[in-house]
């Protein structure tokens, strides 16, 4: 149950069992925070909780009965704190509810960008001078920056923590294309330009200078601080 009523999503648990020997135990793992007081920004969501949370407590309930055992809460992971009735959201030292998802979610799924996967042919993602770039924006506005560095043999997308899933998606997209752009064997500025001239989807975001910005680092970049 949403802000604005029911509806249907999917994949929001994993139930499974395990056994070893005569000690069997079952798991029910959630995908979601909608049966947290706070989502995992941070930001309150009462009506979105009121809902919602007697349902997840039901359903542990039912299952302590129909598996005639007790409920035992995990260990707690990033982005909250398991109960035998729920999940509880995580507060900071000073008492704020926590942004689990920009803390933990956001740097690791991005580590794709920053480093080259073993074995994975393509350029390096990592430099530490000065980088060309192009913003790539979509309606929403940047969702990251296509870069890249001759010296360096270095070339990748840097996406914005704010464009959150959306920059995700669009970095993967550019990624796609570098790779091409490597095995054809174009340096990596020499590729920043060709894929500045291809055509454009808006699920990449449209890179709208005609020439590529310059940044001393990538670090400008990932503060977000150009335009």
């Amino acid at each position: 149950m949403g802000e604005e009523g029911d509806y249907l999503q999917e994949n929001l648990f994993q139930l499974g069992t395990s056994a070893f020997l005569d000690f069997v135990t079952t798991d029910l793992t959630t995908f979601s925070d909608a049966w947290m007081a706070y989502d995992l920004k941070g930001n309150p969501q009462p009506s979105v909780y009121a809902k919602n949370s007697p349902r997840l407590a039901s359903a542990l309930r039912d299952l302590s009965v129909v598996l005639d055992s007790d409920t035992g809460p995990e260990d707690p992971t990033y982005f909250g704190k398991p109960t035998e009735t729920g999940v509880e959201s995580h507060f900071d030292d000073d008492g704020a509810p926590s942004d689990s998802w920009g803390r933990f979610e956001i740097p690791y799924r991005n580590r794709i960008f920053r480093h080259t996967q073993e074995f994975e042919q393509g350029y390096r993602r990592e430099a530490s001078g000065r980088v060309l770039y192009f913003p790539a924006r979509s309606r929403s506005g940047i969702l990251g920056y296509l870069w890249a560095s001759n010296s360096e043999g270095a070339a990748s997308f840097e996406p914005r923590d704010e464009a959150d899933v959306e920059g995700y998606q669009a970095g993967l997209i550019w990624l796609e294309r570098l790779k091409e752009a490597y095995v054809r064997g174009m340096m990596p500025e020499a590729a920043l330009m060709v894929l500045r001239e291809m055509p454009q989807a808006a699920e990449a975001g449209i890179l709208v200078e005609e020439a590529p910005l310059e940044a001393r680092e990538i670090l400008e970049l990932r503060q977000s601080r150009l335009s």
